[in-house]
């Protein structure tokens, strides 16, 4: 009795860690029985939480191959981890107690508040049935999409099952694929419907579900909020910058965009731009990418997608807010001013930790790893911000990860997931307001 009320008294943020968790543990147990497996031979439960850590983080790094080592229940489980740890297990429970006619609590909706990032429980519950059903019509419209391109290669009843699992992985950002041979969407880096769909697929999942739901109802509304205009203008920003960069690295590399026509030249380069935004899939060998590609990629997956969406990454009104606080240092204005509207200095301090601690994150654990992995320093900082931005790229570190590497990387990945802000406010202790304030003092900074 006294476990379950302590239980029943622990914050929002507490619940989401032990949550996940408890999912990944479970989805682990269940990857490692031997019907999971193509051999029927089973797999070690290390390598089983991995991949389960990696499907429900939404990510995508494996050590074993989706496509050809687990069997079909085996690749169901994974498609099933990869669609609750996108909308969040909180929002896949409310999908359940709504079908059922439950009422959600107080608590609950606390819960779910923390989940969707929002700053106030008003129209929570309303939310969450926009993100549901948002999620399944967009997921429906890819899986159909893909399945008509997909069965010109193989198999009806195949093509289905490949558009189903490809339309939902991608749009939750997770970058699974069933393939084979780690190659990804490499063999379609020229065809347009599979990158368009993938693409759009990629990025509506990134928006985050308030814009998806702002940009909807712009026909009656007229007007966008301050939150949806940052997250566009970003968004667009760098998938515009992104393509231009890698575009101009790459062109005349044979291995990569050297050998391509210019349609798919500048198709692949727009894919790579916005595949790091948390997604995963590529349709370029990240192992052959020149190292200044692979450096400005590492970049594009720290700032990830947006808040509310199934990506990771510190996100990009963090990223907005801190080039706001430069701009105007620089300016010598006191306050940020985004679109008209000035942000709060609690914003400021928010995005400042944010960063902050996943660089902090992100450079210990790329340390670690470059003392129990012999591989290039670059291609570890590749992985382990793929990692913690939830994107699932790889430079081909994670396969031959040693155990402690990959129980390093599945631990950032469930950081990354979560957000480090999320787990400091879990793990750490409950703290009070304080009643009084220091006097203020003034040090010299730069």
């Amino acid at each position: 009795m006294k476990m379950n009320l302590k239980v029943l008294t622990w914050s929002p943020p507490r619940i989401l860690v032990t949550g996940f968790a408890i999912i990944i543990l479970l989805g682990g147990l269940l990857l490692s029985m031997p019907f999971a497996t193509a051999n029927g031979e089973g797999v070690r439960y290390l390598d089983a939480v991995f991949t389960a850590t990696s499907a429900t983080c939404v990510t995508g790094l494996v050590v074993v191959d989706t496509g050809t080592f687990w069997s079909i229940p085996g690749q169901i489980i994974i498609i099933t981890l990869i669609q609750i740890g996108g909308l969040g297990f909180m929002t896949m429970a409310t999908l359940i107690a709504l079908a059922l006619r439950k009422r959600i609590s107080l608590k609950e909706r606390l819960i779910l508040q923390e989940a969707m990032n929002q700053s106030s429980m008003e129209g929570i519950v309303r939310l969450i049935r926009k993100v549901i059903f948002y999620s399944l019509a967009i997921e429906l419209a890819g899986a159909i999409l893909f399945t008509i391109r997909f069965a010109y290669d193989m198999p009806l009843d195949r093509a289905v099952g490949f558009g189903f699992f490809h339309a939902v992985s991608f749009f939750n950002n997770a970058g699974f694929d069933l393939f084979g041979e780690y190659r990804s969407l490499t063999m379609y880096v020229g065809d347009p419907l599979v990158n368009i769909v993938s693409m759009l697929l990629i990025i509506l999942g990134g928006l985050g579900f308030i814009v998806m739901s702002d940009l909807l109802e712009f026909r009656t509304k007229k007007k966008l909020s301050l939150h949806s205009k940052v997250v566009l203008t970003m968004t667009g920003s760098l998938i515009a910058i992104g393509a231009l960069v890698i575009f101009i690295f790459e062109f005349s590399n044979a291995n990569t965009l050297g050998s391509l026509n210019w349609g798919e030249k500048i198709l692949a380069s727009f894919f790579q731009s916005v595949t790091p935004r948390t997604a995963g899939a590529n349709t370029l060998d990240f192992t052959v990418l020149r190292q200044a590609t692979l450096f400005f990629t590492i970049i594009l997956m720290f700032i990830g997608a947006s808040p509310g969406s199934t990506g990771g990454g510190i996100k990009t009104t963090t990223f907005m807010t801190l080039i706001g606080a430069v701009i105007a240092m620089i300016r010598g204005k006191e306050d940020i001013v985004l679109f008209r509207y000035r942000l709060g200095k609690d914003r400021i301090f928010k995005a400042l930790t944010i960063t902050m601690l996943s660089l902090a994150l992100v450079l210990f654990v790329t340390m670690i790893l470059s003392t129990t992995e012999d591989k290039e320093f670059i291609k570890i900082l590749f992985e382990t911000t793929s990692a913690f931005g939830t994107v699932g790229l790889s430079a081909g570190v994670t396969p031959y990860l040693s155990d402690v590497g990959r129980v390093i990387i599945a631990l950032t990945m469930f950081a990354g997931r979560l957000g480090p802000l999320t787990l400091a406010y879990a793990l750490g202790p409950k703290t009070e307001k304080e009643l009084y304030r220091h006097p203020e003092g003034k040090i010299t900074i730069g």
